[in-house]
């Protein structure tokens, strides 16, 4: 039997509308959106219906939508299917409802995490002061290379190692400048990228400060499965673990092509995109073509995969 692993989306793959099929035609997605909403103490589940787009893609609202939509859609999963995951894992963001899937966390708990980790990433860089670029076609040594030589003694740094020949850097504004022009000069590409704040770097350490202060009053609970961290791109397995691993990865490289390599030495052959979008799926495609990865965004698409 081909062994199933879950993967959750993170920052990037949200849009209005985003859960919407879901809430009107299954309770059990309903739930979920209702216990965020009370959760937070606003109507998250209608930023994520309706927008504004500009409202939903702030961090801090982007970051609760995303795990919210996420779970919903895993309630519906589990309730239509019952399939269970022998692994799970989650793009950044996407962590925080892979270690929900695995009972790690409590959904009440993680919504409330992630949305003060937002606020925290938001608020640890004045605007301006931040920057990401992404570097086509370089491998991890040379984007390394290329960072310490851009730093001059700022921060700039590898982000996200996301597959396919693509790692995004991140840094102070003049350091991400500097490595773009050094790109040029070597005929390479390096893009800016339009991101609200420089994620996955040393900037963020006030950001990672706030979320293990939070952490600490959360209680773990014990895993069904191993979840394969950003961080270390090795699956864990310990609760003890848990706080320090995501706390460690707001400042820390997001190493998803590493994890899903991984998913492959540990067996996995189907994978199912758990939430909104198909980002997963596009970059799993590049890194382990092997990989069969399903969607579960709407009821059509979970109902395919309960036949």
């Amino acid at each position: 039997m081909t062994t199933i692993a879950f993967f959750f989306p993170g920052q990037g793959s949200q849009a209005a509308g985003m859960g919407k099929e879901l809430f009107d035609a299954e309770p059990a997605a309903r739930a979920v959106f209702e216990e965020a909403d009370e959760a937070l103490g606003f109507s998250l589940s209608t930023l994520c219906f309706e927008g504004p787009e500009a409202e939903l893609s702030l961090t801090a609202n982007t970051q609760p939508a995303i795990l919210t939509t996420s779970i919903a859609a895993l309630a519906v999963l589990r309730q239509r299917t019952g399939l269970v995951p022998a692994l799970a894992m989650g793009h950044s963001l996407g962590e925080f409802s892979a270690l929900v899937a695995v009972g790690a966390l409590r959904f009440g708990d993680a919504v409330r995490l992630v949305r003060l980790r937002g606020q925290a990433m938001q608020e640890a860089v004045p605007a301006g002061t931040g920057a990401m670029a992404a570097v086509i076609g370089m491998s991890e040594a040379e984007v390394e290379a290329l960072c310490l030589e851009a730093a001059q003694g700022q921060i700039c740094s590898p982000a996200n190692e996301n597959g396919g020949g693509q790692i995004a850097v991140a840094g102070h504004a003049e350091a991400i400048e500097r490595l773009v022009a050094l790109a040029k000069d070597r005929k390479r590409r390096a893009v800016p990228l339009k991101v609200s704040a420089p994620f996955h770097c040393a900037l963020m350490q006030p950001a990672a400060d706030r979320l293990a202060a939070a952490l600490a009053e959360i209680a773990v609970g014990p895993m069904t499965a191993p979840v394969v961290t950003n961080v270390e791109a090795e699956p864990n397995e310990d609760p003890s673990r848990v706080a320090e691993l995501l706390v460690r990865q707001v400042t820390s490289r997001v190493r998803w092509e590493a994890s899903v390599r991984k998913a492959v030495h540990m067996g996995v052959g189907q994978a199912i995109e758990v939430g909104h979008g198909k980002v997963l799926a596009g970059l799993v495609r590049r890194i382990a073509p092997e990989i069969d990865v399903k969607g579960a965004a709407s009821p059509a698409e979970i109902a395919a995969l309960s036949g």
